[in-house]
């Protein structure tokens, strides 16, 4: 019998996410989007943010504990981890992509 396919996400609990690219390169927050759904990880939300631009990646636990933004960390191989709780986002983590990420980001040339 062949082997099954990889689950996206079935190697840990499931997260939800949501994504704000910070630095006004359009099309980083679907980027990001894209390569955190790809590991399996349940973005709910993403959007450009008009605030300050950051210079690097911060991922922001809302509910949980750190090894939940650890986990986002090793998908987007940037970023700092820092726990703020707030249950009222309605997410575990926030991503605030940064020009980090935009440095290193997979192009995407497709919808």
């Amino acid at each position: 019998m062949p082997a099954a396919f990889a689950i996206p996400g079935d190697t840990g609990p499931a997260l939800t996410v949501e994504v704000i690219n910070t630095t006004g390169k359009t099309g980083l927050a679907r980027s990001g989007t894209r390569l955190l759904r790809s590991a399996g990880l349940d973005v709910v939300n993403y959007f450009g943010s008009s605030g300050q631009a950051l210079d690097s990646t911060r991922i922001v636990v809302r509910r949980g504990t750190v090894a939940a933004g650890e986990r986002v960390r090793t998908v987007l191989q940037v970023g700092r981890v820092v726990v703020q709780l707030d249950s009222s986002r309605l997410v575990d983590v926030s991503v605030q992509l940064g020009a980090d990420f935009a440095a290193r980001a997979p192009l995407d040339f497709h919808p």
